[in-house]
């Protein structure tokens, strides 16, 4: 009798990644940096070496979060909750990005 083994293959996210134009004209890193690398972590469950690679990829996923509910249900404070959410992102975004640069020189 003929076995099935069922084959789980999932897509490699790395395969895709498009090249970073600052870091291949300049050679230095972009604000954005790690980030399509961080969301492959994320896919597989490594979200302390997601953080690592990119720590801003939790502010954006709460801001985007936000953004797609607030499309469907009214927020008492949306405007307001919006804005905190986009400073800490670019806050997030700009501090690393300076500790990255920081430690490359």
């Amino acid at each position: 009798m003929m076995q099935l083994t069922p084959t789980i293959t999932a897509i490699n996210l790395e395969d895709y990644m498009l090249p970073c134009l600052n870091k291949q004209l300049l050679g230095l890193d972009c604000p954005g940096c790690g980030l399509q690398r961080s969301v492959d972590l994320l896919l597989h469950g490594e979200f302390v070496a997601a953080f690592q690679m990119y720590p801003a990829i939790y502010p954006i996923l709460i801001l985007l979060s936000f953004l797609i509910m607030s499309s469907f249900v009214q927020f008492k404070y949306s405007r307001q909750i919006k804005l905190v959410l986009m400073l800490m992102t670019a806050g997030t975004v700009i501090i690393s990005y300076i500790l990255k640069m920081n430690n490359l020189f």
